[in-house]
């Protein structure tokens, strides 16, 4: 069984984060090992949440691990809080990472053009450090035009989207993809591009006239999981994608129509279904 390590903090509740990378990394047959960096009684959008800061205890933590031999084939990092934060999972990357250690990384820091609250422009170029180290990043047009310095563009051309993954490329990330691409009318997906081979992918799906807070943390769990696994990368792009796509559509059955998240619960067994597709041999 494939290992895998997810740094991030935990919503108790909200459906993001942790809460949902855990459980469908596991469902997809992959060991999942998790650092909390923090610990929030709701995820920010609800009024008055807690927070714990847990920083101090990522080394002491990752410090047993490497006392006790514990080894990871992927370590995939999704929102990280500070500076010091990035840079600390930077050297937990490096103190466990070998030649076969997929490194994933979901820069989660803004959308629709601006950064979150909590973030500045020296956030962003601290994220596109960590990026620099990934075989794989995922941001989505908001955070790429933070870390690479081009313009951010709501209306925009395939090419314009192959220039930012250059540029992303350029970084150091091996393959980037972005999130939230739509290359024709009424299709949304990602698009990406392989450094190794200077060849470009993409998935377009049709697109949901509805937004959830956390549907990018779980298209970034189920594409690290479906990398960790060995999917090709347009394979990888299109269960994510698709699975992502049936979680709105799920939520928008639900009378309660629950605004803080999607319910992603409902769909994980057409995720399966997918995924034994993919993994059959034709």
């Amino acid at each position: 069984m494939k290992r895998i390590l997810t740094i991030q903090d935990i919503s108790c509740f909200g459906k993001c984060s942790l809460t949902v990378a855990l459980p469908l990394l596991s469902s997809m047959g992959v060991e999942t090992v998790i650092l909390p960096t923090a610990v929030l009684s709701t995820h920010t959008l609800f009024k008055g949440f807690t927070c714990k800061d847990l920083s101090d205890q990522l080394t002491p933590i990752t410090d047993h691990w490497k006392q006790e031999g514990i080894t990871f084939d992927a370590i995939y990092t999704g929102y990280l809080g500070t500076e010091e934060e990035i840079d600390t999972v930077i050297g937990i990357i490096e103190a466990f990472r070998n030649e076969n250690t997929l490194v994933i990384v979901d820069p989660a820091m803004g959308d629709n053009g601006k950064l979150y609250p909590a973030f500045n422009e020296h956030y962003a170029r601290k994220n596109a450090s960590l990026c620099a180290i990934a075989d794989i990043s995922d941001p989505n047009l908001t955070e790429a035009a933070f870390m690479t310095g081009l313009p951010y563009r709501e209306d925009y051309s395939e090419s314009y989207i192959r220039e930012m993954l250059l540029a992303l490329a350029g970084i150091g990330t091996k393959t980037p993809i972005l999130t939230g691409v739509s290359l024709s009318e009424g299709k949304t997906g990602a698009m990406g591009y392989d450094s190794e081979n200077k060849t470009f992918f993409s998935y377009q799906n049709d697109r949901i006239p509805a937004a959830y807070h956390g549907t990018g943390d779980i298209f970034s769990s189920v594409l690290a999981g479906a990398f960790v696994l060995g999917l090709g990368r347009e394979n990888a792009i299109r269960i994510a994608a698709d699975f992502t796509a049936h979680t709105i559509a799920e939520t928008l059955k639900d009378p309660a129509d629950p605004w803080y998240g999607v319910n992603f619960e409902t769909a994980i067994p057409s995720l399966l279904k997918s995924l034994q597709s993919l993994r059959e041999p034709e």
